[in-house]
């Protein structure tokens, strides 16, 4: 590699970055829309809008589909909501506020609130009025009747009846080990839940009327996800194998294979529909949906499955056969729904467009090729159908105009013909022509991998001028940064940091590395991944190195940033390439994986297997410490949950040893996707104030 000091013959002379065009709270104040849900009857939808931290609940319904604000939160208080549920006349919705508790039992209070915070289940009428709370807990289940309630709490499940003014909960059921996913019979008679055990999971089935809890084929394996079929006769669900390997965090393209399972809800009889082949494809892998399963109509059920390396949905009779591949070619299937009638499913993907989200449609039989619902430079996500059947709700977004709710009718020839459900949520003097359009770029890893990135190139760059640059890497690992805003909260922040950085007047390079999802089993499963090799180094090298040789990047000033799995990667650049990277900014990143591990995998004993503690070691930023000489600023929440506070004491202790220059942002009692929009806020400031002292010289720029 050339060596950084050799490229000190460039002259330079005074060269401020760019400082008109928005400011960092023009672009941060796009408001974001999440959890659309479609009304059982009605043709109502809702959503959760968040507003600069002011999170609420909206709806919309025939015949105008004006949305309307339900809920009037009006503070950031670091309080999600979400989870919503509508009662079967759709004449109410419940909602959950707040988020649960660490393992301590302490609930999110970022804001730290004197009065302390808690996680409690809501509800409020479409026609409006106040809302009502119903009690603590979370994961609402309407009871099909809708005389009533399930609700989790602590663990357990708890019943609300509904038929009285004040909503009062009983315990349902006592039983060990944690329940969720509560799902309601057809008639209501019956609740079928899993009861997670920590390394195995059962699926229980509570009877209603006769009181009586029993374990449907009960094994030393991981059951998941039940659904019921459409008359309450079956309960299918999903059987992954039992597994003590510390897989977490490292490769893994292929395990015990899983299986489908449909059981006589009388009898207790199950067989097995379908299982997954050995090899490649055969460790289970989500999609995001209500249920893992859909009940098809003709008795078929649909399910996700990497088989061809690709995540995609196939369908299988229910009584068992062959599955039947629905969504065929070389893109991945992510945010599946299930038309009233169940002959369709609507979904999104990346087919034909790798770096965006467009909507399709297919029958659940396969018969029929997927037919595209959107296309264009949009994204779009989180379909939702009318109850009617009639027309489809979704979520949009472009690279400059932020996320928004559209909905589009049945016999609508065209995508333009959709409409906005909430005209005005973004404000009319919203910056978004001041925005640039993120270019597609393919870069080549240090090792020869090909790695798909975006590219935000400010506007003003003149012929023959260098600017500084950074490279952004997301967090997940398994997520994927888009050619526009992107579908998560988390995500959607840093896409609006990127522009502001290139408005700047950097060259921002988002940074797609190996083991996040869009490019298939195998990129995702990347060998030697994370804590078994770090091999997504490379990728930082490589893109790197692309930006050091772009005749418009000043090689001297390149930094990174990144936030949790991102901040392990910015680590990882700054402790083994200082040469090359100027600065750096990690949010909540990992720093030894023998604790990163561990957060995730209570059991995980670095000991009992003292060679893979070793690789783990290896493959963190602290084993590369000594060669660490770029400042950085740390940022964390002290109550984190995904990554330990102490992974950053322990980082900033030993740079401080070395006389590194290390700044530090830390918030008190916030989480790891940071509650409180003030907090990103400033979190993103002093970001770029860093990134502006560090890397900021004097020189004309010309080269």
């Amino acid at each position: 590699m050339r060596p950084i000091a050799a490229l000190s013959l460039i002259l330079l002379s005074a060269c401020p970055l760019q400082a008109a065009g928005p400011s960092l709270e023009q672009i941060f104040s796009a408001s974001f829309p999440s959890d659309l849900v479609a009304a059982p009857s009605g043709g109502k939808v809702a959503w959760v809008l968040d507003v600069r931290g002011a999170r609420n609940l909206w709806v919309a319904e025939p015949p105008e589909y004006k949305g309307r604000q339900l809920t009037h939160y009006d503070k950031d208080d670091g309080q999600a909501l979400g989870g919503l549920a509508w009662t079967p006349d759709a004449k109410t919705i419940f909602y959950v506020r707040g988020s649960g508790p660490n393992r301590q039992g302490e609930n999110p209070n970022p804001t730290s609130d004197p009065a302390g915070a808690e996680q409690a289940v809501w509800r409020i009428a479409t026609s409006g009025g106040e809302p009502v709370k119903v009690g603590l807990g979370s994961s609402v289940a309407v009871a099909p009747k809708g005389d009533g309630l399930a609700l989790m709490r602590g663990g357990k499940v708890f019943w609300a009846q509904l038929e009285t003014d004040k909503a009062e909960l009983t315990p349902l059921l006592q039983a060990r080990g944690t329940a969720r996913q509560p799902r309601w019979s057809p008639d209501g008679n019956r609740l079928a839940f899993i009861s997670d055990r920590g390394d195995h999971a059962f699926v229980g089935l509570y009877d209603r009327t006769s009181k009586t809890l029993r374990w449907i084929a009960p094994s030393v394996d991981y059951d998941n996800e039940p659904v019921w079929s459409p008359d309450g006769s079956r309960i299918a669900f999903l059987r992954i194998a039992a597994s003590s390997d510390v897989t977490l965090f490292y490769s893994k393209l292929s395990a015990q294979p899983w299986s489908i399972l449909v059981a006589d809800a009388a009898t207790g009889a199950v067989k097995t529909a379908w299982k997954a082949r050995e090899g490649a494809g055969s460790a289970y892998h989500e999609i995001e949906a209500p249920t893992q399963l859909l009940w098809g109509d003709g008795d078929r059920l649909v399910f996700p499955w990497e088989g061809d390396g690709w995540l995609h949905l196939y369908s299988v009779p229910a009584q068992g056969g062959e599955a039947k591949l629905l969504t065929p070619g070389d893109f991945e299937v992510e945010y599946v729904t299930q038309t009233p009638d169940r002959r369709e499913v609507i979904y999104n993907s990346n087919q034909d467009d790798i770096d965006r989200r467009h909507l399709w449609r297919v029958a659940v039989t396969g018969e029929t090729k997927p037919e595209a619902l959107t296309r264009g430079q949009g994204i779009e996500w989180q379909p939702a159908v009318l109850s009617d059947g009639k027309g489809v709700a979704w979520l949009q977004a472009g690279s400059r105009r932020p996320a928004e709710p559209m909905i589009r009718f049945a016999g609508a020839a065209t995508q333009s013909e959709a409409k906005l459900l909430a005209p005005g949520t973004i404000a009319a003097d919203y910056p978004a022509a001041a925005l640039v359009e993120p270019e597609p770029v393919i870069i080549t890893a240090s090792d020869g991998m090909r790695i798909h990135a975006q590219l935000f190139k400010p506007r003003d760059i003149a012929r023959g001028e260098r600017r500084p640059a950074l490279l952004f890497f997301h967090g997940g690992s398994h997520r994927q940064m888009l050619l526009g805003w992107n579908y998560g909260s988390y995500y959607f922040n840093a896409y609006a940091m990127n522009q502001y950085l290139a408005s700047k007047g950097y060259l921002v390079l988002a940074v797609n590395y190996r083991s996040g999802i869009g490019y298939g089993l195998k990129f995702r499963e990347a060998l030697r991944q994370g804590a078994g090799g770090a091999s997504e180094f490379n990728d930082v090298l490589g893109a790197g190195l692309y930006m050091r040789d772009r005749p418009d990047v000043d090689p001297t000033r390149i930094g990174l940033w990144g936030g949790s799995y991102g901040g392990y990667l910015t680590a990882m650049g700054l402790s083994r390439a200082s040469d090359l990277f100027a600065a750096g900014v990690d949010f909540h990143g990992v720093h030894d994986w023998n604790v990163g591990i561990r957060t995730f995998v209570s059991n995980y004993e670095p000991l009992e297997d003292p060679d893979q503690a070793r690789l783990a070691f290896a493959s963190s930023p602290l084993s590369t410490v000594d060669t660490w000489r770029s400042p950085v600023l740390v940022i964390h929440g002290d109550d984190d949950r995904n990554v330990a506070f102490n992974q950053t004491i322990t980082l900033v202790e030993a740079l401080r040893k070395k006389n590194v220059d290390v700044e530090q942002l830390i918030f008190p009692d916030e989480i790891h996707g940071f509650l409180a929009w003030s907090h990103w806020f400033e979190a993103y400031k002093a970001t770029a104030d860093f990134f502006d002292r560090k890397l900021k010289v004097s020189g004309s720029g010309k080269h």
